[in-house]
């Protein structure tokens, strides 16, 4: 039986076997539908009262949850018998999930979900959903697998889905799922827009892409490099790239994906890329990379080619201090100085913020 913190889900494709991108494109399409219709929960209306402000707040926590496969403990499963007022709302979401199951195209939920909704929905005594006990019936036949799909929605209403593995360390790398950092980096960004304008944007340990994705979709920059070592990161990249970037309106920007080697990068390789900024999140983790991950800044910020110095931002979950700190000092004896930027960034998606995540800008 799956657990709590086991995130599992699959695309439901074997009667319709509708290729991925498709697949994803139409969710994505149904979830940007949905939120045509849904307001931010902040924004009450005059004369709606705490009472449409709190279910409206309900309803998006349990949104933004659940097409981001957050922890089962992130849901607002403790409802008060006082607000059952906001039953409504919470059963409109449930007939959602029934009608992602209909069109079958989309994330299954897994086990654990639909129990908690069966518990906490009898506890309000609410109509049962005859749908949502056959949706628990295919779901306890469905395969775990070893890759999701997360749907991170934006502040816009669009939704970006990437192809994700379950396990937080996989084939010998970290490089296949979204950390925090990069999700605050890509909170930063969105408020931020106006540094990638026209610019040349370098990302170092791309990933699975959301950031770099979510900067090509809101920014009016020039051209998107996207980067890391790993051949089944890369491919995981450049798939979920090409999903949502070659075939997009919304970004007019060049892009592209770099293999590159941080210890082993060719100067030919750096004047090639360019780039006007650069930007990582969560590079910061391993005493054994920070000297490469260094040089590697150095070189970036004193290319001769550049007629100015690259900005450089840096995104970093603090998980050990000491290793944050002997970044810090390598960057010190590298000749680069550093200032933290400490203006507040508004939380977008559901992560855990109790860690500490600092931003830094790097400069000569």
């Amino acid at each position: 039986m799956w657990t709590d913190t086991t995130r599992r889900n699959s695309l439901w494709n074997s009667r319709m076997h509708l290729p991925w991108s498709l697949e994803i494109t139409a969710a994505s399409r149904l979830v940007r539908n949905y939120n045509m219709n849904y307001t931010h929960p902040m924004t009450v209306k005059k004369g709606e009262g705490m009472g449409h402000h709190t279910r409206k707040d309900i309803l998006h926590t349990f949104q933004m949850n659940f097409f981001a496969m957050s922890f089962l403990n992130n849901f607002p499963w403790d409802v008060s018998k006082t607000l059952q007022h906001a039953l409504n709302a919470l059963r409109n979401y449930l007939r959602l999930f029934v009608q992602l199951f209909t069109y079958e195209i989309f994330f299954f939920l897994y086990f654990c979900y639909l129990v908690l909704f069966f518990k906490n929905h009898e506890m309000l005594a609410a109509e049962p959903l005859d749908a949502l006990y056959e949706a628990l019936g295919e779901v306890m036949c469905a395969q775990e697998e070893d890759m999701c799909y997360k749907t991170y929605l934006l502040p816009t209403g669009d939704a970006v889905s990437l192809a994700e593995n379950v396990a937080l360390i996989s084939q010998g790398t970290t490089g296949l799922v979204t950390w925090e950092a990069a999700l605050y980096l890509t909170e930063w960004a969105l408020e931020n827009t106006h540094i990638f304008k026209n610019k040349t944007v370098l990302e170092l340990g791309s990933g699975v892409g959301l950031t770099g994705i979510v900067v090509c979709l809101s920014s009016s920059l020039t051209k998107y490099i996207f980067s890391d070592c790993h051949q089944t990161v890369l491919q995981r990249l450049k798939d979920n790239i090409t999903n949502y970037l070659t075939n997009s309106d919304s970004s007019r920007a060049s892009v592209c994906v770099e293999e590159l080697d941080w210890e082993n990068v060719s100067d030919e390789q750096l004047e090639r890329i360019q780039a006007n900024t650069i930007i990582a999140a969560d590079v910061v983790y391993d005493p054994d990379v920070i000297a490469c991950l260094v040089r590697l800044l150095s070189r970036l910020l004193n290319c001769k080619v550049q007629e100015e110095h690259p900005d450089v931002y840096i995104a970093s979950t603090v998980r050990n201090p000491k290793t944050y700190d002997c970044f810090k000092k390598e960057l010190e004896m590298a000749g680069l100085r550093h200032v933290v930027m400490k203006d507040s960034v508004a939380q977008v998606f559901p992560y855990n913020r109790a860690t500490t995540i600092e931003m830094i800008q790097i400069y000569v």
